[in-house]
């Protein structure tokens, strides 16, 4: 029996070029341990390639536009990474220990500690035009109002200042299934109040996402944290076009970004 010939230069080439990277077999092993054990899920999720290419992402734009003293809404485990000459007060509704209470499965993870517990919607306790910028990644999915909420952030911006925004694309996470959250939906629930579709919104999730239509009036009943709207990078500058256009909220877009399963968008306060 004759032996196959032996592989030339360019396969062999190929083949090291195909193999995974030491990071990326460090990553597997992790994610397949950490079915067992929650501190090493948050090491794999930190590893992983798409993490690695938001946090680049997230950290250039960063280095680009932000400066002075700040606010960050829902930093929870992933506070932004912050250039020299910026500092970031973090805000969220609840105490650590209470987030820590509300959400077990955040325990295997470091969050930050809350400086300001207020609404990241509305920002009640914050002056106008006090802060130098405003972070909230993937915190607009969760509003029921994101024109107001959009409108809010804007107005405790200084003139010049910066609205940084991580958002999901919906093609590329858990919300692919679901409808696109259309412009018009938006504009009723900022006219009408969220109240008239927030049942509807716990029902799409529940038929999507939860898999159990069942459970939406106990979602609802306990103000559960869900995604209420959906957004892809052409639909978000249309929602950024109406609220400068029709809202008359003074932010200009400066940029936006897509990595991996989001997209940042920069917008800047005209004074």
């Amino acid at each position: 029996m004759s032996r196959p010939a032996p592989a030339t230069a360019v396969a062999r080439v190929k083949a090291a070029m195909s193999a995974p990277t030491v990071t990326q077999r460090l990553h597997a092993r992790l994610v397949e341990e950490a079915e067992h054990r929650r501190w090493l899920r948050v090491a794999g999720e930190l590893l992983s390639r798409n993490q690695r290419e938001v946090r680049a992402n997230r950290r250039r734009l960063a280095n680009k536009f932000l400066t002075g003293q700040g606010l960050e809404i829902g930093a929870l485990h992933l506070p932004l990474h912050l250039p020299k000459g910026a500092r970031a007060r973090y805000v969220d509704r609840m105490s650590r220990e209470e987030l820590r209470r509300e959400y077990p499965e955040m325990r295997a993870y470091d969050l930050v500690e809350v400086d300001v517990i207020d609404n990241g919607e509305t920002l009640e306790t914050v002056p106008d035009r006090s802060q130098d910028f405003v972070i909230a990644n993937h915190f607009i999915e969760h509003t029921e109002d994101p024109i107001a909420t959009i409108g809010n952030h804007a107005r405790v911006l200084k003139p010049g200042g910066i609205l940084f925004m991580g958002v999901p694309d919906m093609r590329r996470t858990f919300d692919a299934e679901r409808p696109l959250t259309t412009l018009e939906h938006l504009v009723a629930d900022h006219a009408d109040g969220p109240l008239h579709s927030r049942t509807a919104h716990y029902e799409e999730w529940c038929r999507y996402i939860a898999r159990d239509r069942g459970k939406a009036a106990e979602l609802e009943a306990a103000s559960y944290s869900i995604h209420f709207h959906t957004f892809t990078p052409a639909s978000f500058a249309a929602l950024l076009e109406h609220c400068r256009e029709q809202a008359g909220i003074p932010l200009a877009l400066e940029a936006l970004v897509p990595a991996a399963h989001e997209f940042v968008t920069v917008l800047r306060r005209w004074p």
